[in-house]
């Protein structure tokens, strides 16, 4: 599917799915024999925010995972669920731009941002200095480059409620920078965001695309989500860190319903939707359901030997 004239196919991934510059991550060599390739797939870099952040998962020097097995996920294969509180850890978008990597990148791909500050002012004008920053570093690059930009991670204490008035401020201020022409703009979201929303959010000039789902914030939407049945407790396991965001098999139905609502209350924009597609056949529901590229996530270490055939499937 193109968008503003570039093609960034029909499978990308959810950002961090390999990184924040397409490195992967340990497992990804056990796994490659068994089928997880990503060739083909549209890469997503892992969100990252103006400033560096520890958040909730240590990093090495080359901003990949300190630990083997980060205590700040919890993954049940078996059930096709994870809960993460990573809480967006990353050195912070000055010195990501600074690497030089994202800029020798040969293929379209996404840079992700989000903004954490605390209060309404504050955000915005980190979204101003962000996108000033990457108009400044965008001559440098060797590939067209869209940006993603997050209004649903659920993992820093920021609920969508409290952003939803705030994404058109974003796409106002980001559309007076030089960068909006040369670069698609997507904004991102969860499913607790209403179809209505939606429509009045994508019926702006800046907008591109809309990308749905983000994670589930623990707890909510307790008459879609059995979160006792899923964790075996009313309490997350991950509530010293926050809670966490559900990801995995439960969003798959969640997401097909709300693709279908908002197509239905007239959201004609690319839509690019992921979350539990954990198979060819969930692939083709999401698409039936109207969405127009779909998005592999959790499915690279809850299915990864099925990674490729998705990929190919859709290609």
């Amino acid at each position: 599917m193109k968008l503003k004239g570039i093609e960034f196919g029909s499978v990308w991934g959810a950002s961090g799915v390999q990184g924040f510059f397409g490195e992967g991550y340990w497992f990804h060599n056990f796994w490659r024999p068994f089928g997880l390739n990503f060739d083909g797939m549209t890469f997503v870099a892992k969100t990252t925010t103006l400033n560096a952040r520890p958040g909730n998962m240590p990093l090495k020097e080359d901003n990949t995972p300190q630990e083997r097995f980060p205590k700040c996920v919890v993954v049940k294969p078996w059930k096709g669920i994870a809960l993460n509180s990573i809480g967006l850890s990353g050195p912070g978008a000055k010195s990501l731009f600074e690497q030089g990597i994202w800029q020798r990148i040969k293929y379209p791909f996404f840079i992700s941002f989000m903004s954490v500050a605390g209060s309404r002012r504050e955000r915005i004008e980190e979204l101003s200095k962000f996108v000033a920053l990457f108009n400044k570093h965008l001559p440098e690059f060797n590939t067209p480059v869209g940006l993603q930009i997050n209004y649903s991670c659920p993992n820093v204490g920021l609920h969508i409620e409290e952003l939803v008035d705030e994404v058109k401020s974003g796409l106002n201020i980001a559309s007076c920078l030089d960068v909006i022409p040369l670069v698609p703009i997507v904004p991102k979201f969860n499913v607790v965001l209403p179809v209505e929303v939606a429509v009045d959010i994508a019926n702006h000039s800046a907008c591109d695309a809309i990308c749905i789902s983000n994670t589930i914030p623990w707890g909510q939407l307790p008459d879609r989500i059995d979160w006792e049945g899923l964790f075996g407790s009313k309490i997350s396991p991950l509530a010293h860190l926050g809670g966490g965001g559900l990801s995995g098999k439960p969003l798959l139905p969640l997401v097909i319903d709300w693709i279908t609502k908002a197509r239905r209350v007239g959201l004609r924009k690319h839509i690019n939707a992921g979350g539990g597609i954990l198979s060819i056949k969930d692939g083709m529901k999401v698409f039936m359901a109207g969405a127009d590229s779909i998005s592999l996530g959790s499915i690279a270490f809850l299915r990864p030997w099925r990674v490729e055939g998705i990929i190919h499937a859709f290609k």
